[in-house]
């Protein structure tokens, strides 16, 4: 008998429906064909121990199995369910003559227990796509595919349970998540707040410009100034996600099997990868591709502590992602993109020793040793930070005083109402949303100078020796300040404050 059943494979963030076609014949054997990886090809051993397990039996037959397409390389233990389930009705073990009506994934236990799958959300938005009705799956990822409304989700603990539901012996009960209604109850704040922070008020004021406008930025400063510290609340001032965000930002963390249990992802992420990291882990890669730090941290901040220790291979390879903000990574059969519109972070000492220019350490570094450091960052890299900001050490008064700082609720509060003005400016355009993500076309368009600013910009260029590329990132930057300021025009005060965060482009900056 041939009996066809319903799975699927994501590439990239998008799933691919599998069929599967199991057909039972005289004969002895089990074939399992259709590109299937290690890892699916011993499936029939687990299929059997939990069949023989739950007091049912792979039939003493002639098994062939069939994954179709076949040309599309089938990986993971996830296709356990849905093998179990074609031959479990190819062999008359159970009723199902609505069956081609399921997408059905989960990867068995020797005992018939599933385990969690990977990619569960773009598997359910798939299934709603090609009008499946049902989408049986792992108790654990139920929550996370129940996001997608117009298809019942059952979540299963075991094959038992789907075999019952199959017999009408006991129905499974579908998981109903109210999308909306979740998303809106569960934005909160995350555990770091701004007012932890004394002093350092030049530097929380260029962390709201930076969230504002969703601009890159880095912090220079020696050990202690309390650049990480610095760093880590800024995902607390950062607008909360739409809902759309929300779910593109899930199906990514989906894909690595990294989301929760309540499914979607309330939070924008922040992602800390340590200097040793590779370049394939950081923007993605590997022989099956799978997205890296950068794709991880999607409507969210990439925190890169102590930036030129990376290695300088790993940092080129970040060019062209925030440039275009997505990756696309290609292999001989086939190409997947990701997207990856994250805010940079980066923070560095600005020598060897950590310590620059400063009397009272005795480590120090000379200029030749603090050039060949700082020359491990590249400028086109450089050129893609809007923010060059330095931190100072805290004097010890500020440490002391009892009054705490402003709270990151209330710098939320300006930063959102300056992206609103930046969503309302940019609303004809369909892939910029705020400041950071204008081109040379948009910026002669929004940042139009006034004689007395143009006439300042050009005589801090000129005395600050500051390189041309500078020059349309502080315009950028000065649209940010002017829309926090809920200025309509840039005034001559807004650029001068923008050129103060382009230290690493003057000459002579080391002396």
């Amino acid at each position: 008998m041939l009996v066809k059943v319903y799975g699927s494979a994501v590439f990239g963030i998008e799933a691919t429906t599998i069929t599967v076609e199991v057909n039972i014949d005289k004969g002895i054997g089990y074939h399992l064909v259709g590109l299937p990886d290690k890892a699916v090809s011993e499936s029939s051993y687990r299929i059997s121990a939990a069949l023989n397990n739950n007091n049912y039996k792979l039939p003493g037959k002639k098994i062939i199995i069939n994954m179709a397409p076949a040309d599309i390389r089938k990986e993971g233990a996830a296709y356990d369910l849905t093998l179990a389930m074609g031959i479990l009705t190819a062999s008359n073990q159970i009723k199902s003559t609505n069956i081609h009506e399921y997408i059905i994934m989960g990867e068995l236990s020797l005992d018939g227990s599933l385990q969690p799958i990977k990619g569960a959300l773009p598997i359910a938005i798939k299934a709603r796509e090609e009008g499946y009705k049902y989408f049986i799956l792992p108790k654990e990822n139920a929550k996370e595919a129940a996001i997608v409304d117009n298809l019942e989700v059952l979540g299963v603990e075991n094959i038992m349970e789907v075999i019952n539901h199959f017999n009408d012996d006991k129905k499974i009960e579908p998981t109903i998540v109210d999308t909306r209604a979740e998303f809106y109850k569960n934005i909160d704040f995350p555990e770091f707040d701004f007012y932890d922070v004394k002093g350092q008020e030049s530097i929380k004021r260029c962390m709201e410009i930076a969230a504002a406008g969703g601009h890159n930025i880095i912090l220079i400063g020696p050990p202690g100034s309390g650049k990480t510290m610095l760093a880590k609340r800024l995902p607390s001032i950062l607008p909360p996600m739409t809902l759309h965000e929300a779910l593109e930002t899930t199906k990514i963390h989906s894909v690595v099997g990294k989301t929760k249990n309540n499914g979607l992802l309330f939070q924008r992420p922040f992602r800390s990868p340590h200097h040793t990291i590779s370049d394939v882990a950081l923007v993605g890669g590997g022989q099956y591709p799978q997205p890296g730090e950068i794709s991880l941290s999607h409507n969210g901040v990439l925190f890169l502590d102590e930036l030129p220790e990376f290695k300088r291979t790993v940092l080129e390879v970040m060019r062209q992602p925030l440039e275009d903000r997505d990756v696309t990574i290609s292999r001989a059969k086939f190409t997947v993109t990701y997207p990856c519109s994250f805010m940079l972070v980066a923070s560095m000492n600005p020598s060897p020793s950590g310590y620059f220019n400063d009397p009272s350490s005795p480590m120090t570094s000379s200029p030749q040793e603090m050039q060949r450091y700082l020359s491990k960052i590249s400028g086109p890299l450089l050129d893609r930070i809007d923010i060059h900001i330095e931190v100072t050490p805290v004097p010890f008064e500020k440490l002391t005083e009892k009054r705490k700082g402003e709270s990151s609720v209330a710098i939320r509060k300006r930063v959102t109402e300056a992206r609103e003005i930046q969503s309302v400016r940019f609303k004809g355009f369909e892939n910029v949303h705020y400041n950071a993500q204008m081109n040379v076309k948009q910026i002669r368009e929004f940042c139009k100078l006034s004689p007395e600013s143009l006439s300042l910009l050009k005589t801090a260029m000129e005395k600050l020796n500051l390189s041309a590329r500078a020059y349309d990132r502080i315009l950028k930057v000065s649209r940010t300040i002017a829309d926090l300021g809920n200025s309509n025009d840039i005034s001559p005060d807004h650029i001068s404050e923008a050129i103060q965060y382009r230290s690493l482009d003057r000459d002579g900056w080391l002396g």
